[in-house]
Parts: C-alpha cells; structure tokens; sequence
C-alpha cells in the first residue's frame, strides 16, 4: 500500500506546519504529496513551493477544478511544474459541483461528464504536442468561433515542449457515470468516502470503463487512490465523535439540497435515512444535533480508527478491495512517521 499526503486546502490562512509535513512525508517513504483548492488558495502554487525541496515524492492536485482554468491553461500548469520537478506531477481534475461552479466561477454547471471528456482530451493534445490544438465539441472549442470572435484565432502547440507528454491525469469522480468514464479515459481515480464494503460496485463502474473501446489503461496499470482519515489511537470512541461535525458538515452542507454529491455517497451504501436527517438538521442551523445525528458507523466505514493493531489490519482490507494509495491528512510529522510504520514504509 502506498501512502500519499493530502495537505488540502487553506482556511483563512496558510497552515504553518506543511513544510514539515512534507518533509517528513518525502523521508518517511510516503509517495506522494497532493494539495487542493475550493474557493480560496489554488492547488498549484503549493505544490510548486513546497515541490522545490523536495526530490522524490510525486506532487499532485486533487483535486484542480475544470471550471477554475480553460484546459489549456491546466496544461500550461500541470507542464510548467512536470518540468520544475523533473518529472513529478500527477494532474487530479474535478468537476467540483454547481454551488462553486456557477457561484464562484461564474461557469454552467451543466453536462459535467461531457465537460470532462472535452476538458481531458485537450490537455492531452497539449501535452503530445504533435500538432496545434484543435477541439470541434460545444464546452471548449478552439479556436473560438462564437459570439465576439474576431476570426483571427488560430491554432497553437505549446512553445514549450513538454517534459512527459504523459502525465499521469487522475480524475476526482464518486457515481456510477463519472467513475466508468473515469476508467475509460484516466490513469488513475481519485475516489472520496471510499468503502471497501462495495468494492463489488465499484469493480463494476470501472470495469464497464475499462470495457469501452479505446479505454486508455486496464486494470493492471490503473491506480486507485482513496482519500482515508487513518487514526492511529486508543480514544477510538472519542475520535470517531471528534470526525462527526466534519463528516456533518460534508453531508449536510456542501452542496444543494438537491444536488449533494456527498450526500449520495452515503446514501448508496444505505445511510439514506440517517443522511436525510443530517441535512435537515444542518440546513436548521442546529449544527450540533446534525453531528450527532451521524451513525458510528458512518465514520468508520470510510475512515480508519483504532490503535496499531487495528489500523495495520484494516488497511490490508482496502489494500484487497482494489486501493493502490490511501490518501491521508496528518496533523504533524510524528503522527506522519507512525503511519508510515504501521504500514511498513520504514522497511522498504
């Protein structure tokens, strides 16, 4: 099992231990380092920070929106930190949801599968660099011929060659559509709230992915990395109540009422009745009763909790249902180092 550091997003302000954080990760063993955006710090600006002392670990975006940048613009960033870190980068893309989409970006939300594909084919152009860019679909067409055109556009390659043409592309998908496309036209999944109890339904998602013609890995050569609170410690109990405002607030509050992508996480692995609650609870303002609302069962279904013993067994149970990382947060470097023991990265 391969480990790698989501050093996520920043609140108000930058966080003031990642630099050792990342540290500790790239001697530990861990292979890879991944930073993300909402609607605040960007995702590549860390990366290329705290990329620059660092040597080995792999430096990834899970995940950039597509709505935040044109794909040319993702490419001319993902092939500008490639280059910086002599071979390092893994591009995680996102469609994010309609709340951030159309509110913060000021972009249509709608038909999110078909965006990705469009999006996903472009930044592979730029990266081959084997002729000027061209796209025909209606979501990013180059060069532009709509409304306000001039008619002088024209299409390019990148001045700069690229270091890989074949940058890892990871995409960031939770239901049944995004995940199969995910497997047809990705290199790897970037997979959130993952249960190794419905790995069954998740081999089925990919494996019609896989399936199609033209899919561009298999299985063998796919890589599946899930993002997984793992807490090592005897306070089970008491952790697992310390994850359930969070775990509120994701179910409860980050989306739409009716369009919550969290929320049907949950609910495919039969919480619907508990998530129905903690929505309207949450939606109430009664923020406290949502967290308490949140079965036991919820949390450690998704996420790892217990002492040593424990988080060594359960991580070989998502190792066997298909994961290849486990993407954790770590609070500080000592708990970094423990982790990496636990799993054995230490010895290798």
């Amino acid at each position: 099992m391969k480990l790698g550091l989501q050093l996520g997003y920043w609140g108000a302000g930058p966080p003031a231990n990642h630099g050792e954080l990342v540290s500790a990760a790239e001697a530990a063993g861990f292979d890879a380092v991944f930073a993300a955006e909402s609607w605040g710090s960007d995702a590549f600006g860390p990366l290329a920070w705290w990329g620059s002392s660092t040597s080995r670990v792999r430096l990834g975006t899970s995940v950039v929106q597509l709505s935040a940048r044109t794909p040319t613009s993702c490419a001319m960033h993902a092939l500008t930190l490639d280059h910086l870190s002599n071979g390092r980068m893994v591009l995680g893309l996102g469609v994010s949801g309609p709340q951030v989409v159309e509110g913060w970006y000021g972009q249509p939300f709608e038909k999110p599968l078909a965006r990705t594909r469009e999006y996903v084919s472009i930044v592979r152009q730029v990266l081959a660099r084997e002729a000027p860019v061209r796209n025909d679909g209606p979501h990013y067409p180059l060069p532009y011929q709509g409304p306000g055109a001039t008619g002088l556009g024209k299409p390019l390659k990148p001045i700069t060659h690229p270091l890989r043409s074949d940058i890892p592309i990871w995409l960031g998908a939770e239901g049944p559509k995004n995940v199969a496309l995910t497997a047809e036209i990705a290199d790897g999944w970037l997979a959130i709230y993952y249960s190794p109890r419905l790995a069954p339904m998740y081999n089925e998602w990919l494996d019609e992915g896989f399936a199609r013609a033209g899919a561009r890995r298999s299985r063998a050569d796919f890589e599946i990395a899930a993002s997984c609170q793992v807490m090592i410690t005897d306070d089970r109990a008491g952790q697992i109540e310390r994850i359930k405002p969070v775990l509120a607030l994701y179910v409860g509050g980050m989306g739409a009422p009716e369009l919550n992508f969290h929320a049907q996480v949950y609910r495919r692995m039969g919480y619907g009745e508990a998530v129905d609650e903690i929505g309207r609870l949450f939606r109430d303002g009664r923020k406290e009763e949502a967290a308490a609302a949140v079965p036991d069962e919820m949390v450690t279904e998704t996420m790892i909790i217990g002492d040593e013993d424990r988080v060594r067994s359960e991580i070989d149970v998502w190792e066997r249902s298909g994961v290849s990382m486990l993407l954790v947060t770590c609070g500080d470097g000592e708990q970094l180092r423990r982790l990496a023991s636990v799993v054995g990265l230490a010895e290798r």
